[in-house]
């Protein structure tokens, strides 16, 4: 297995079509973005692949971002095939964009999780995240 914080100029046509499947798994209805405009001129978001010699396995996301009260991490898009869960593959996706957040000084490292996804929550709280009680909403457009 091979993990990599990858850039812009590394995808592939293969890589956009095997992402593609890889999110079905997560989720059939969402609507996804292609990897060249995820990964923007701007570097504001980490994407770091698990790949088994030509075939992606796992993806994991970091979007950035800079407020007043610091600069900060939201892991997105958590998501390792069906057919790989269970070999660890997830955490060190995680462990990754973890490295990460500490290069680049990150003040804190967020995410959010379903609470029916009780392997992703425990393995979250391995790595050292809490679960704050935030009553977050969202609008959609």
């Amino acid at each position: 297995m091979m993990y990599k914080l990858i850039t812009k100029n590394e995808v592939t046509t293969n890589l956009q079509s095997q992402l593609t499947l890889l999110y079905k798994q997560l989720n059939a209805e969402l609507t996804q973005l292609d990897l060249n405009t995820v990964l923007s001129d701007y570097k504001t978001t980490d994407v770091v692949i698990c790949m088994d010699d030509d075939i992606l396995v796992g993806i994991a996301m970091m979007a950035k971002y800079k407020v007043i009260s610091g600069h900060k991490g939201m892991i997105e898009d958590v998501v390792v095939s069906s057919n790989y869960r269970g070999k660890g593959i997830g955490r060190k996706l995680m462990e990754k964009l973890l490295e990460q957040a500490e290069i680049e000084k990150l003040n804190d490292v967020l995410l959010f999780s379903g609470h029916h996804r009780t392997a992703a929550i425990s393995l979250y709280k391995s790595l050292g995240f809490i679960l704050k009680e935030s009553g977050m909403y969202v609008k959609n457009y």
